[in-house]
């Protein structure tokens, strides 16, 4: 009789970050190196700082095979097609409907941070799907570093569209035309909030995302994982069959 495999220990191995990368088909483990310390701090690279650097490359090879293709159709008087008529796509929905349409005027300027982003985290979040691969995505320090470059880029260009004095009217808010003890209550009350809400917005990014990857990838591994508890392919069948029909009948 087949023992089945620990899900427990399988799905905290996947999720968890670790100095040691499982290779693909089979090959072996990598072992990174460990030690490196700068001031203190461990700076030794793990496995998710080398998905990390490999989405980034996916990043590249993505934009500038596109790019590549495009520019190669035009030079010929193509209309775009293929592979890079697709990724032409998603840049002109992102720029158009997400950033501009979102910022609105002079928001062009911030689509290629926006895009990168983009493809940045769908190829940190794609690579965990793989059974030897990871998700940066799911690693709080991850998820907190995107968030406070969020959070600089948004500060830093409100202080430079508004200027440092204008910047400040939108923490130290007094509506136009109140004066006296209700300005001095007002402002009291409204510069807590202010400073609260600026803080919360990338708090909360970083948060939503890092629970979103690791809790679905808790949710995925376990329903696998009743495969071979029950050794049987049937249960992943009714677990699929399930919610639709439950669905179905609401």
């Amino acid at each position: 009789m087949i023992q089945a495999p620990d899900i427990g220990k399988v799905i905290f191995e996947h999720t968890s970050d670790s100095h040691v990368v499982e290779l693909p088909f089979g090959l072996g483990e990598w072992h990174l190196p460990t030690g490196w310390y700068v001031f203190g701090v461990d700076l030794s690279p793990t496995k998710h700082v080398v998905f990390m650097v490999l989405a980034a490359v996916l990043v590249f090879l993505t934009v500038w095979y596109a790019g590549r293709q495009v520019q190669r159709r035009q030079q010929e008087g193509k209309a775009p097609g293929g592979f890079g008529a697709a990724i032409e796509a998603i840049v002109l929905f992102i720029r158009d409907d997400v950033v501009i349409g979102n910022i609105g005027h002079g928001g062009e300027k911030f689509a290629p941070y926006i895009l990168t982003l983009f493809f940045f985290i769908l190829y940190c979040n794609l690579l965990g799907l793989f059974p030897w691969g990871a998700t940066p995505t799911g690693n709080l320090a991850v998820t907190g570093a995107l968030a406070l470059m969020a959070f600089l880029t948004i500060e830093i260009s409100g202080i430079v569209a508004l200027g440092l004095k204008g910047y400040l009217t939108t923490i130290f808010f007094v509506p136009p035309g109140m004066t006296g003890a209700l300005a001095a209550l007002m402002l009291a009350i409204m510069t807590p909030i202010e400073l609260i809400g600026k803080l919360v917005k990338p708090f909360a990014l970083c948060l939503r995302l890092f629970a979103n990857m690791t809790a679905g990838h808790f949710v995925i591994l376990a329903l696998l994982g009743l495969i071979f508890i029950f050794a049987s392919w049937g249960v992943a069948v009714g677990y699929a069959e399930a919610p639709r029909r439950r669905g179905g009948g609401e």
